[in-house]
């Protein structure tokens, strides 16, 4: 084999391998005759068929099996002997013409490879990188807040000789009707709903205002555009109501008897896991201000030539992204002030900044040894499993043969680990802040990356 460099310029290189047709010719003759003992054909005994033969009959087949080897082989290899890491798969390029004539044993094996290396760089003393973690103090009264609200949507209801109000709850049988006809998932015999509560179709709750226990009334609403059930979806349809009682909300009273009915031994924790909850939302948008510190600093201190076919992948699929959205808003870019080709630089700007960082991040991973364990994916797997109900087995099968979906999965996990690492060795320093101060910095953060 003989590898020449045809192009060195910043991260892209460009290879021309050349293998001897005399040594395709031998590693044809071996692999024909290890197929001699396999291959049966009428008329010759196992073992027995003549070498020309079978050349004859299985040597295109072989070679073009043989030449797909030594592609592979010889291309991983070139780059091993030269330390060179590709950012993508290397693109071979082989003409026709000469494949023919390689395939037929009249000439050598050459083709060039063309790749993206990785850039190389060196990784920042994480010591010295500052970060402020913004921290909430759950207070009682949060906690109280809380559980007012669940006290108010689990109140008891008193039945009431009055006419329905908004915040009552209306006890009623019920059946809708597409052009006169009963339609599937249309019918209650003791349907309730809290009028107000925005759980029905829209419209519906309002021509409830005013009724009475024993009234009867025809409802007429007009499903929205993307309903679910597609039958339904932008069709008027009527709704025969039969009134069966209103109820007035009561008040519930906030005691161990209340945190009992909902399934806990006591209030005290019924409040505890309402802390925690709280604590968790909190939690999240601190991780996520506190990402965004690091993910700012890491991109402040690096700056290196980015691989063409990574960042041109990676733009490809923002810029995608945009266009859907815009078409799904019915937006132009002059709605937003701007013209496609200003979009698109500064969204190529993003898709830098997103491919930059990914490589520094899987560098640090991979020099701190840092992995993705198989508990980790079956446990993402088994998430991802569950967005699906009633399609699991389908979704299951769909991400075990495909690597592609499988690495989609692992990405995410990786990145919060190497994040992770970097944040035990960086300077992090908490800072008390109340709710709306973190809100208010999450939202900037999310502001600035739109």
């Amino acid at each position: 084999m003989q590898v020449t460099e045809t192009l060195n310029e910043g991260l892209k290189r460009e290879l021309k391998i050349e293998i001897p047709a005399g040594e395709l010719a031998t590693k044809l003759d071996t692999y024909l005759e290890d197929m001699k003992s396999k291959v049966r054909i009428n008329g010759f005994r196992p073992g027995k068929v003549p070498a020309a033969h079978l050349k004859k009959m299985h040597g295109r087949q072989a070679m073009a099996e043989i030449l797909s080897n030594e592609i592979q082989a010889s291309s991983q290899k070139a780059m091993e002997d030269r330390s060179e890491r590709p950012a993508l798969t290397p693109e071979i390029d082989l003409p026709d013409e000469e494949a023919e004539k390689i395939l037929a044993g009249a000439a050598d094996l050459s083709f060039k490879m063309s790749y993206d290396v990785l850039p190389e760089f060196d990784i920042v003393d994480f010591k010295g990188i500052a970060i402020e973690r913004p921290v909430v103090e759950v207070t009682e009264d949060e906690v109280d807040a809380q559980i007012a609200e669940i006290a108010k949507s689990n109140a008891p209801f008193d039945a009431k000789d009055g006419v329905a109000e908004d915040g009552d709850r209306v006890t009623m049988s019920y059946l809708g009707k597409l052009d006169g006809e009963p339609f599937e998932g249309g019918a209650d015999e003791n349907g309730q709903l809290v009028l107000g509560s925005g759980q029905f179709i829209p419209g519906f709750e309002e021509q409830l205002v005013g009724v009475k226990a024993g009234d009867e009334k025809v409802i007429e609403v007009t499903f929205p555009e993307e309903y679910a059930a597609a039958h339904l979806a932008a069709k008027t349809v009527t709704f025969d109501v039969v009134v069966k009682e209103i109820g007035a909300p009561g008040e519930a009273k906030i005691d161990d008897d209340f945190a009992k009915n909902l399934g806990l031994e006591s209030l005290d924790k019924l409040k505890e896991i309402i802390r925690g909850q709280i604590e968790g939302q909190h939690g999240t948008m601190t991780r996520q201000r506190v990402k965004r510190q690091l993910l700012d600093a890491l991109d402040e201190h690096y700056s290196f030539d980015l691989p063409e076919g990574l960042l041109n992948g990676e733009f490809e699929t923002v810029w995608r992204q945009v266009e859907e959205d815009m078409k799904r808003n019915e937006k132009t870019f002059e709605d937003e002030d701007t013209t496609e080709e200003e979009a698109k630089a500064e969204y190529r700007k993003i898709a830098e900044r997103r491919v930059r960082l990914g490589l520094v991040l899987s560098e640090i991973g991979e020099k701190n040894s840092i992995q993705v364990t198989d508990e980790e994916m079956q446990r993402a797997l088994y998430d991802r499993v569950r967005q699906f109900p009633g399609q699991e087995q389908q979704v299951f099968e769909f991400y075990k043969n495909n690597q592609q979906a499988l690495a989609s999965l692992r990405a995410p996990i990786y990145e919060e680990k190497v994040v992770d690492y970097i944040l035990e060795l960086a300077n992090v320093t908490d800072k008390s802040v109340t709710k709306d101060e973190l809100e208010k910095l999450v939202a900037e953060d999310e502001e600035e990356n739109a």
